[in-house]
């Protein structure tokens, strides 16, 4: 059987796209947190759960329905004032950057080339939900 060799800038291409593919591959979806903690899920009310299987949030809800909704924030914080605690959920969205430079320079004769690599990610706001009681009190969404 014969094996393949990829040259070295195709290997460095191969090897991010994997990397990019399996990070894809371990997002959880709301049918996958549902499933996670199903008996949870078959407590709340069919409105509530049919918001929470469509991925999607409302005023009032627990933390525990914007978790399976949602799923794990990136950030959390907290605040007090004179109406009490709020506890602010965000999720940041990252956005996968990735660059391949090929370069080559000779003099006399002599030949110097390089390749080059760089991955990086810019991140952003995607969505901002404030609990106050344990419950939704406001959400934003960031396009």
């Amino acid at each position: 059987m014969a094996s393949i060799r990829l040259r070295a800038p195709l290997r460095a291409t191969f090897t991010v796209l994997v990397v990019v593919a399996l990070a894809l591959g371990c997002a959880s979806t709301p049918d996958s947190r549902i499933s996670d903690d199903q008996a949870l899920f078959d407590s709340w009310p069919m409105d509530v759960q049919a918001k929470v299987r469509a991925g999607e949030i409302d005023l009032g809800m627990t933390q525990d329905q914007v978790r399976m909704a949602l799923g794990e924030p990136d950030e959390t914080s907290s605040a007090i004032d004179a109406n009490g605690e709020t506890v602010t959920w965000t999720w940041a969205h990252s956005r996968p950057g990735l660059s391949l430079g090929l370069g080559g320079i000779g003099i006399g004769g002599v030949g110097f080339g390089g390749v080059g690599v760089g991955t990086g990610s810019k991140r952003s706001l995607e969505r901002v939900v404030q609990f106050r009681n344990g419950e939704v009190v406001s959400a934003r969404v960031f396009d």
